[in-house]
């Protein structure tokens, strides 16, 4: 109930934003210069923010960040192995699972701050700031790169246009050199960035389209299957394998389990692809998210 509790608000905007664009005269006119906004200007500079915030001590927190990033590689491999299984790749729609594979890998970062917050206090938030940091830039690289490579747009001039991996690698070298937001603009730079959180799921929720969702049954079965199963057995055996002691045990089996990120969606949207489908199953992880942290944090921590 309590994990429920906590995502419950984040469904609610999605839900709100689907019968806005149904129901009112808020059609999809008004939304995709929101879409724009979100992924251009609000949730790049949240990201900046979330990263410069916290110094990152990459010795203290070697093991976390090793474990962080194998858990990161193996939902990548799984997120990209759907079109070559034997079976399963012939009812692959190729561009659905182009748009879909980041379902797999991506996290909810408003979900996992607050989530940090709640369950390990201060020292949580330094700890899922370390796995942003180090992971984000590796989830987006790797969630444009096949819809990039499908689409034969150019990889690297897709890396280059995505504001969300230019905001994240300017923000790691800010942290790494010691450069802060100065006072005066923090208070505004929180502003825009808290903004993205509301409109991002509101917009998801006004693309929606779930009846998309049935012409792809087994792609969206085997993603949301490794986001909310695979990734916390993975963090369980990677908590086994680095030893990582109890708070970075909690934070790292957390992170596994998150809903997928609200920006999925735009991202999909914005390079071209289906982004009713990809929406379909950012509210279906939303769904399934008290689910997996239950698996992850109810039953799986007590294992490790």
């Amino acid at each position: 109930m309590e994990f429920a509790r906590l995502l419950f608000p984040d469904f609610s905007l999605i839900v709100v934003g689907f019968l806005l664009c149904r129901y009112t005269p808020l059609d999809r006119s008004v939304w995709e210069p929101v879409e724009r906004l979100v992924y251009h200007v609000l949730f790049p500079v949240l990201l900046f923010q979330s990263i410069v915030r916290t110094p990152i001590n990459l010795g203290e927190a070697s093991g976390l960040i090793g474990a962080g990033l194998a858990l990161g590689l193996s939902g990548i491999a799984l997120a990209l192995l759907p079109p070559h299984l034997p079976v399963i790749g012939r009812h692959i729609v190729r561009e659905d699972h182009a748009a879909a594979a980041q379902v797999a890998f991506r996290f909810n970062s408003f979900v996992a701050f607050a989530l940090s917050e709640r369950l390990a206090g201060a020292t949580g938030l330094q700890l899922i700031a370390v796995l942003i940091g180090v992971c984000v830039p590796l989830f987006n690289v790797a969630a444009v790169w096949p819809m990039a490579r499908h689409a034969q747009s150019g990889f690297l001039r897709a890396l280059l246009r995505n504001p969300l991996i230019v905001a994240t690698a300017l923000a790691l070298a800010c942290n790494f050199a010691g450069l802060h937001i100065p006072p005066l603009l923090d208070p505004v730079v929180s502003r825009i960035g808290g903004a993205s959180l509301p409109l991002g799921l509101m917009a998801a929720g006004a693309g929606m389209q779930l009846r998309s969702l049935a012409r792809s049954q087994g792609l969206s079965a085997w993603l949301l299957a490794v986001r909310h199963v695979a990734l916390p057995c993975v963090a369980w055996a990677l908590v086994r394998l680095f030893h990582l002691d109890a708070t970075q045990a909690l934070v790292l089996l957390a992170f596994s389990a998150l809903p997928t990120a609200s920006s999925a969606y735009v991202l999909a949207s914005r390079m071209g692809y289906n982004g009713g489908y990809v929406a379909g199953l950012v509210t279906l992880s939303t769904i399934l998210g008290p689910v997996s942290l239950t698996l992850a944090l109810g039953v799986l921590r007590h294992a490790a």
